[in-house]
């Protein structure tokens, strides 16, 4: 049976996780910003990134008791970063998805950690 003491640790994991992960697409996020005028970045990708970003500071404020709120967060700050790219270089979707699989078994693990001492429904 999960205790509300293992259940509180694995709050705490799966919050600084998620804190975690915004710090690293936050950090893309700037130094893909801080190239623009480097590398010629189409406006509207400016716009999103800087949402994007935006978003990823006051996460600690809007979603710090939401999960569903960071996770879309993250799922914004990450698609503002990945769909423009590949809809103008379709050919970068195969390392994308070659990078899939190791993300698919991050998922798969930290999915079966969160379960890890739930009881089990009876099968009929």
């Amino acid at each position: 049976m999960n205790t509300p003491a293992a259940q509180g640790k694995w709050d705490r994991v799966e919050f600084w996780t998620s804190y975690f992960l915004l710090t690293v697409l936050g950090s893309v996020i700037v130094v893909r910003l801080s190239f623009a005028d480097v590398w010629s970045v189409p406006v509207l990708d400016v716009w999103l990134g800087s949402i994007a970003l935006a978003l990823i500071v006051a996460s600690p404020w809007l979603a710090r008791r939401s999960r569903a709120l960071r996770i879309a967060i993250v799922a914004y700050a990450t698609a503002t970063q990945l769909v423009p790219v590949t809809v103008r270089h379709p050919l970068v979707i195969l390392p994308l998805l070659g990078a899939l699989i190791p993300v698919t078994i991050a998922v798969w693990a930290l999915v079966a950690l969160s379960r890890k001492g739930r009881p089990s429904a009876p099968r009929n």
